[in-house]
């Protein structure tokens, strides 16, 4: 009997779980390769939490998987928590989406921590991610969840971990959960109280809409130009999908608070559905999803089109281009007009810092750090994931040395201002829209800004490709990917000479060790290959510059065709 089956065994013998999950496991029973793949790993907790297919077994996401995470959590803030106020009692801020078990999966994690003698404080109903980063912030917490999946497809949910500062879990402190999380022998070893009791002993307490109010108070303090916005709003029109998600409320009163009148919510994907069942797949870096969004944008003469995913941390847009076409932004294409517009408008108000900084991720498009240096700020470089953006603010915030103004990264994730640690699409929805009617009132758009800008700074254009492995024989094969790509790195790519082979494995430019491989090429173009963190798939990044759109189209194409002839071959 394989390991796997011995689990399977042990849960079905296991008196501390529930009986419906036992039936649902009693009906694989003749399905070996599905109880092999339920149960031949736990489901993995890694920077970026857990996130899995929901499911019964040790290799999905369900209430068993959470509480043995949550147990490994209140642990690691009891340890935390030791080292601070004597004496108080250590909390937890908790939100979730709108997807499949997201409310009983984050009232599990409430239950665990007051079974531990730690408060949970439970938002009410869904919340945009970013406002969990906040409410940890505003509320002293020791740290905090949010039960999602980001923009995975339906049968998926996670949960991810914020540390005092709001930010997502680096890796030393996740690696210190997983720890305490892999010493724990069974179900039996989680401490637990019920709602009851929990709520008896104050353990569990509500957020509500006076936390709400305060975030949209900091999200709005990050307007540049809403006088603009005010001035022109009669004739400016906003198409605005939530893709079923959290976004729905913030985003709608962030754009009304800065003056914007005319939003109009793509209204088969206003409610929240954990089957986003409008959708291939809820995910704003794909056009699919917005395709009920352009549709009613024709009908109202829309000048901008938002859409945010399910938890609302990341924001894709869609512009009108010189043919009067609705094209939709790539991540980096609004990461610079952004850029653009927040360090041209602190300059205008005479706000530009000296020691101001740009962060964005290693595998971002370089035009972002271009534009930053024409305006004298320079620009860092972090791993991928938001949380080391984050992780570098708090740096800033403890040293002083330098002081945060935007940050991004290639996969729709924007932040700029202080009252948060994580990517947030309330914000970065109200600046899009902003930036739209200011350069509005000038006779642009922007695809004319961006277009001002490739003139200006060179024609910069990105690709992303991805090659989806699931199971064990999936994990094998990207390994042998980066393995293969190690061991035999190519001296020249589309005819160009390679003159840079980066290794962030080894833990090099002063980043933390991550399996990643960067190629740079004589002509300054690039390609990166990053096994995803999060989902089942290894990521391929090309990025390249040209004279204009035609030769930098021209120059990704071969690009882009050499490496992934050896990727699938």
């Amino acid at each position: 009997m394989s390991e796997a089956h011995t689990r399977y065994q042990e849960w079905l013998a296991d008196s501390g779980i529930d009986e419906i999950t036992k039936q649902e496991l009693k009906s694989i029973q003749s399905q070996q390769s599905e109880i092999e793949e339920r149960f031949y790993r736990d489901l993995e907790f890694g920077t970026g939490g857990l996130r899995g297919v929901i499911g019964a077994g040790t290799n999905r996401m369900n209430r068993y998987t959470v509480a043995k995470a949550t147990q490994g959590l209140a642990q690691f803030v009891l340890e935390e928590q030791g080292s601070a106020v004597a004496g108080s009692i250590p909390s937890v801020a908790i939100a979730y989406d709108s997807r499949n078990q997201s409310p009983e999966f984050a009232m599990e994690a409430a239950q665990v921590l007051a079974g531990n003698g730690i408060r949970a404080y439970v938002f009410e109903s869904l919340r945009p991610t970013p406002e969990l980063s906040f409410a940890v912030r505003e509320l002293g917490a020791t740290a905090g969840i949010v039960v999602t999946a980001s923009h995975n497809p339906p049968e998926y949910n996670g949960y991810k971990v914020y540390g005092a500062d709001g930010g997502q879990l680096v890796p030393e402190s996740a690696e210190r959960v997983l720890a305490h999380i892999q010493a724990l022998t069974g179900i039996g070893q989680v401490k637990r109280l019920s709602k009851e009791e929990a709520d008896a002993h104050g353990l569990i307490a509500t957020i509500g809409p006076q936390l709400d109010e305060l975030y949209l108070q900091a999200v709005t303090s990050v307007s540049l130009h809403s006088e603009t916005v005010k001035a022109i709003s009669d004739h400016f029109q906003i198409v605005y999908t939530p893709l079923h998600g959290a976004g729905n409320t913030s985003v709608r009163q962030a754009l009304a608070a800065i003056g914007f009148e005319h939003v109009h919510v793509v209204p088969e994907q206003e409610l929240p559905d954990p089957n986003f069942s409008t959708v291939r797949s809820p995910n704003p870096e794909e056009r699919e999803a917005f395709t009920l969004a352009i549709e009613l944008a024709k009908q109202v003469n829309a000048d901008i089109i938002i859409g945010t995913d399910p938890d609302c941390d990341r924001v894709g847009a869609v512009v009108l281009n010189d043919a009067g076409d609705y094209v939709v932004l790539t991540g980096n294409q609004s990461g610079a007009i952004l850029t653009e517009y927040v360090l041209s408008g602190l300059q205008e108000k005479g706000e530009l810092p000296a020691n101001g900084v740009v962060i964005k991720t290693i595998v971002t498009s370089e035009m972002g750090a271009v534009i930053a240096a024409s305006y004298g700020i320079p620009t860092l470089n972090t791993l991928t994931g938001f949380k080391y953006i984050g992780a570098k603010m708090t740096e800033f915030d403890a040293t002083g040395s330098h002081r945060f103004l935007f940050g991004y990264e290639e996969s729709y994730g924007y932040l700029a201002g202080n009252y948060c640690r994580d990517k947030d699409a309330v914000l970065a929805s109200m600046l899009l829209c902003e930036a739209a009617a200011y350069y509005k009132s000038k006779g642009k758009t922007l695809y004319d800004v961006l277009q001002d800008l490739y003139a200006k700074h060179g024609a910069f254009k990105e690709a992303l490709e991805s090659r989806t492995m699931k199971g064990m024989d999936g994990v094998a094969a990207i390994q042998g990917i980066m393995a293969h790509w190690r061991k035999h790195a190519p001296k020249q790519v589309a005819g160009i000479r390679v003159t840079s082979v980066k290794d962030y494995g080894q833990g090099i430019e002063g980043l933390p060790r991550e399996n990643v491989l960067k190629y740079t090429l004589e002509d300054k173009s690039w390609f990166c290959l990053r096994p995803s963190g999060t989902e089942p798939k290894i990521k391929i990044y090309f990025s390249v510059c040209g004279a204009n759109e035609a030769d930098s189209a021209e120059k990704l194409e071969r690009l882009r065709t050499s490496v992934m002839s050896t990727i699938d071959g």
